[in-house]
């Protein structure tokens, strides 16, 4: 067996010389490049899922330091009308000695005529005068507590002569006291409220025109009256 092989080799071997050889080469040239390792280590990202690491819930803290108070903002819609409260109980008195008071009623004795376009009414008899607000020279009420006051003018008239009044606030006409010559003399009579502040003054004016204005009185009885004191004072 072997003698025909040898032959074969004998003759094949010229061939294989002939023929050219690629260079030697490493096996491992082949192969690509090595990357850089400290470019292709990947990023690690830490991940904790939470949720498997809650605790128990802790105790309340304490309470902060409160803040800054807000700004005040508008004023809410008014609510509904609750329901009506019982009766308190009376309360204790009041000092008498603060209680406000003004009053005075006043009468004249003697008739009058008008002599003047304007004449003050002057009266000469006192029922009371408390605490002395009118001055009887001057035939006005000075106001020392103001507030509002009730006042009232009664007068008696003349037979056959005019008589015309008015219940003056400083120097304004507040109400007419008026009758026409008559063969019969009446009681006439007027009443007004009127506020008054410190220092005004309120009399009566006789207003005389081209008639004689006069009024009746004598020496027995009194005709002629002014009344005036305080219902509420603006100082309570």
């Amino acid at each position: 067996m072997f003698g025909f092989l040898l032959p074969l080799v004998l003759f094949l071997l010229p061939l294989a010389l002939s023929v050219p050889q690629p260079p030697c080469s490493r096996c491992c040239d082949d192969l690509p490049p090595a990357e850089d390792p400290m470019r292709t280590v990947p990023e690690v990202h830490t991940y904790i899922n939470m949720t498997i690491l809650k605790g128990d819930k802790g105790d309340k803290g304490d309470k902060g330091t409160p803040g800054k108070p807000g700004l005040e903002g508008p004023p809410g819609p008014r609510g509904h009308e609750g329901p009506k409260g019982s009766k308190g109980q009376a309360g204790v008195p009041g000092d008498p000695c603060k209680s406000e008071h003004s009053a005075f009623s006043l009468g004249r004795r003697k008739a009058l005529h008008s002599a003047d376009y304007y004449q003050a009414l002057i009266f000469d008899t006192v029922f009371v005068n408390i605490p002395e607000h009118f001055d009887m020279f001057t035939g006005k009420f000075h106001c020392r507590v103001p507030g509002v006051y009730f006042f009232n003018v009664n007068i008696h008239t003349w037979n056959f002569k005019e008589t015309y009044l008015h219940i003056m606030q400083n120097e304004e006409a507040q109400a007419i006291i008026y009758a026409q010559p008559s063969d019969r003399s009446i009681m006439q009579s007027q009443s007004i409220l009127l506020p008054l502040k410190l220092g005004d003054e309120v009399w009566v004016r006789l207003y005389k025109r081209e008639r004689e204005n006069a009024i009746y009185s004598d020496d027995v009885d009194v005709y002629i009256t002014f009344n005036g004191y305080l219902i509420k004072s603006s100082l309570e």
